[in-house]
């Protein structure tokens, strides 16, 4: 076996374990705070969080982990090593989900995640931030034939979020704000709550713009789906790291702020947004927003 890739079920249990011990655990809670780059060194390794079915920034296409966050991610790394001075570093890919992605950083599991996780106020509490890569508009996903055309018309309805996602309280905050109500349900994952507006089991699915139109464009029945118009906010992505670290952090943020100023950073946006992608070879089809243009303009690390 690779040690670039653990199988899954290893690290689901591996997974489990942390969740029910390292936070009680005392020699656990001082290996964590051990600075990161202190950790590989000693490891000899980094790790590496991403997600399974996030579709463009971190999901598999056959075996292997790909997409724009992978890659900026990859692109990190590479200038982890420059620093350390040590190009024989070995990268272990850790699958993570929505609900286990904070928790394996802050208990050491993973140095850094890389997939599609909102920077806000509240997070910014338990873990630290790169700069901003994505800035994505959350909206529904409905069926055309569902007679859904506005965020108003989803009163009194069914609408799925992704568990440890934060598109349930922007629903909320919206639905309230304009006094309408919805029965909130959720899915382990986003092909689940996918799924359960296919099969009418919720009449909308509300996460990330680019997100839904991954999986439209990679569902044979993405014809019967639409996408409302209105957005429900604007969300930052960012890499996610432990708190309190700062030469970590400015080594992830220098890497960040190169591939800005050099122009990688477009091109690897034109690669998973504007381009032909695994598996299905499709083309999402999503220019570059004026907001993330000026994030790459002035970087930033601000949460909402």
């Amino acid at each position: 076996m690779s040690i670039s890739t653990w199988p899954r079920i290893c690290t689901c249990v591996l997974a489990l374990c942390v969740s029910e011990f390292a936070l009680v655990d005392t020699a656990s809670a001082q290996s964590v705070r051990i600075p990161t780059l202190q950790k590989i060194r000693q490891y000899g390794a980094i790790y590496v969080g991403h997600r399974e079915v996030s579709i463009p920034f971190s999901y598999y296409a056959g075996e292997e982990p790909v997409g724009y966050s992978k890659d900026i991610c990859d692109k990190v790394v590479e200038s982890i090593k420059l620093y350390l001075h040590d190009p024989s570093l070995k990268v272990v890919l850790v699958p993570v989900s929505a609900t286990s992605r904070l928790m394996l950083l802050m208990t050491g599991v993973i140095d850094i995640e890389c997939g599609s996780t909102t920077n806000t106020k509240i997070r910014q509490q338990s873990i630290a931030f790169g700069l901003t890569t994505f800035v994505s508009g959350v909206k529904a996903l409905v069926r055309k034939d569902s007679g859904i055309e506005k965020i108003r018309d989803l009163d009194g309805k069914a609408v799925v979020t992704t568990a440890g996602t934060m598109s349930e309280r922007l629903v909320k905050n919206v639905m309230a704000a304009r006094k309408l109500t919805v029965r909130s349900k959720y899915g382990r994952n986003h092909q689940d709550s996918f799924t359960q507006v296919l099969k009418k089991e919720s009449d909308a699915f509300v996460v990330d713009d680019a997100t839904l139109a991954g999986l439209i464009a990679n569902s044979a029945e993405g014809d019967k789906l639409k996408l409302l118009d209105e957005n429900f906010g604007f969300e930052p992505y960012s890499i996610g790291m432990r708190k309190d670290d700062p030469e970590f952090k400015t080594v992830v943020d220098n890497s960040l702020r190169d591939m800005m100023k050099s122009g990688e950073m477009e091109r690897l946006y034109n690669k998973w947004f504007m381009s032909p992608i695994p598996p299905n070879n499709a083309n999402l089809q999503i220019p570059m927003s004026d907001t993330l243009k000026e994030a790459i303009r002035n970087p930033t690390d601000a949460g909402i």
